[in-house]
């Protein structure tokens, strides 16, 4: 009777597969109604709308920390550095939030109005002068400028970082939800979704330009106050989008909590340390749920992996032992999932690099612009800011031709549905980005050498190709790291798994932050300051930061292809996924005997 009661168990979460979805109501879905495109461009919407607001901030807010609340350059730059750091770790947080609890739908909504709010509030304290220090000119060294300390410092912390939850919580959200709306089980469906990811980064591209353009204009024009408030406008238009189309949308049943598989799976594998380990070899076995409703795993076909063999003993079936429970006998699709979550790390620790040299860009880049000739003509001056946007410019038109013409001739060659598969995309992009900083650390050479020597000031327009060739770099990197992790991950994995993609960026503008602290300590004598520690760009040695970000870029690109290699041994989880079946084990339960 037990036995039975455990089989329809299983049988019911069978139906809980990853093809199974609901409405925002709760109720199942039509897939004539729900997903597709048509949901998707909502998305695609909010995609736009949140990183126009999030950009026009963090892409000059190294000028207002810098010239209005008056802290020095290095710490302007690292207070840059860690603010855009904590909304990228923090979409640790909003992916598991939305695989476990809230669903990626109800997760954006709560979340984007906390960032809203965060907007609404440094639009306030920018506005006020009783919230910031009193005005004065950081670079003349005549004017003693007072640093923004107390309850102006505080207010201002509170809504930066306000902004930095609601931005984090949100972003892996955007991504995962979008992806979601192309069923992996429909063919038709499934080959669209490498069109969403480019669509995505064009979205985002399309964000950024306005960014970088319309409100930073209206920032360094009417205050940014108002620029501020143009970023609240924006983020609530988003937030009208992603409502608009919640008829639309497929969204996933909440499973729990993501992470009591995978301690599941470290557990039984610890407890049974002393039994015979599974097969290794690449027979294909079933998995379903072991008679206790997991968290996580729904019937499915699993490929073994011959990775981390060591976690194969969580799905042995102990000999003397009936009735296991579920933290002694695990699923082979729980192992599986627990080794995908290990095989990533690597790929995933590989494009730090690649965000520490994106931190220079929004920060010292920025500055090294503020110090060249910015005049287009008499009456208009390029604010140094949106020079970040021409790679966007460039993109722009890029990734329509990268998806119209480059992945339908390459899908011909590579008979890959993306065309170029996410692992060799990234390394594209980890090669290419080296030349940007080599770029940079010649332009600013020049432009050192051109203002200490003959005092005459070079144009802004000679940063650009460090800005270009980034962006390129970008299309490669960016859109292949999102690609490859939401493709690695089973059913209720795809929002945290999507948000290590982010994690990256994190971890770079901190590896940033450490950077400019210890170079400065290093390089500092008796008699000489540091290379980055004058708020004066010609006193510093800017150019050989960027010529060490070079070297470190290079090596890392050989890093990386050592474990794209090793990460390629084994058949990727996208493409075990293919094998996806609706039918029960042998055995019952998932566990290899």
């Amino acid at each position: 009777m037990d036995v039975e009661m455990r089989r329809e168990g299983e049988k019911g979460d069978a139906s809980m597969d990853g093809e199974v979805c609901i409405n925002w109501r709760g109720k199942p879905c039509n897939s004539s109604k729900h997903g597709g495109m048509k949901a998707a461009v909502f998305v695609l919407g909010i995609q736009a709308f949140e990183i126009m607001a999030i950009a026009a901030v963090g892409n000059n807010l190294i000028t207002y920390v810098f010239n209005e609340m008056h802290f020095p350059l290095s710490k302007s730059a690292n207070i840059v550095t860690n603010f855009v750091g904590t909304i990228f770790l923090l979409s640790l947080f909003g992916g598991f939030l939305s695989d476990s609890y809230l669903g990626s739908f109800w997760t954006m909504i709560i979340f984007g109005f906390v960032e809203l709010s965060g907007f609404i509030l440094l639009s306030v304290q920018a506005h006020l002068p009783q919230l910031r220090p009193p005005k004065c000119n950081m670079t003349s060294p005549q004017e003693h400028c007072v640093e923004a300390n107390g309850f102006k410092s505080t207010m201002f912390f509170i809504a930066l970082y306000s902004v930095a939850l609601g931005s984090g919580c949100m972003k892996p959200n955007m991504i995962a939800h979008g992806a979601d709306q192309f069923p992996k089980s429909d063919p038709k469906q499934s080959k669209k979704l490498s069109t969403y990811f480019n669509s995505a980064y064009f979205s985002f591209c399309a964000g950024e330009l306005i960014a970088l353009t319309v409100l930073v204009w209206v920032q360094t024009k009417s205050g940014m106050d108002v620029g501020f408030g143009m970023s609240a406008g924006a983020m609530a238009a988003g937030l009208v989008c992603l409502v608009a189309g919640a008829g639309f949308y497929r969204n996933k049943p909440l499973q729990g909590s993501i992470f009591t598989p995978v301690a599941r799976v470290f557990v039984a594998a610890f407890l049974k340390r002393k039994q015979k380990i599974c097969p290794s070899n690449s027979e294909v076995v079933q998995c379903t749920d072991n008679g206790v409703k997991s968290n996580a795993v729904p019937i499915c076909t699993t490929r073994h992996s011959n990775k981390f063999r060591f976690l194969d003993k969580a799905c042995i079936k102990a000999q003397d032992s009936r009735n296991e429970g579920p933290w002694r006998l695990c699923t082979v699709a729980q192992v599986e999932q627990t080794k995908i979550l290990l095989s990533v790390i690597p790929i995933f620790a590989c494009t730090i690099i690649f965000n520490t040299i994106l931190a220079q860009l929004q920060t010292f880049s920025v500055q090294q612009g503020s110090s060249m000739n910015s005049n287009l003509s008499h009456s208009f001056q390029i604010p140094p800011a949106s020079l970040q946007s021409i790679p966007y410019i460039m993109l722009i038109v890029l990734v329509p031709v990268y998806e119209v013409w480059i992945v339908p001739f390459m899908r011909r060659y590579t008979r890959k549905e993306s065309g170029i598969d996410p692992l060799t995309r990234i390394g594209v992009g980890l090669f290419l980005v080296t030349f940007s900083m080599v770029a940079a650390a010649c332009v600013e050479r020049k432009r050192r050498d051109e203002a200490v020597g003959t005092g005459r000031i070079i144009s802004i327009f000679w940063i650009a190709p460090q800005f270009l060739i980034f962006g390129l770099s970008e299309m490669f990197t960016a859109v292949g790291l999102i690609e490859f992790f939401y493709k690695q991950s089973l059913e209720g994995m795809q929002s945290f798994l999507t948000a290590m993609t982010y994690c990256s960026y994190s971890f770079g503008f901190f590896l940033s932050s450490v950077l400019v602290s210890l170079i400065n300590k290093i390089t500092s004598t008796s008699s000489n300051s540091g290379w980055l520690s004058n708020n004066d760009l010609n006193k510093d040695r800017l150019d050989l930061f960027y010529w060490l970000l070079a070297v470190l870029s290079l090596l890392n690109f050989f890093n990386y292809l050592f474990w794209a290699r090793w990460y390629s041994k084994d058949a990727s989880i996208g493409e075990r996924s293919e094998a996806v079946s609706q039918k029960e084990n042998v055995n019952g339960n998932g566990a290899l005997v």
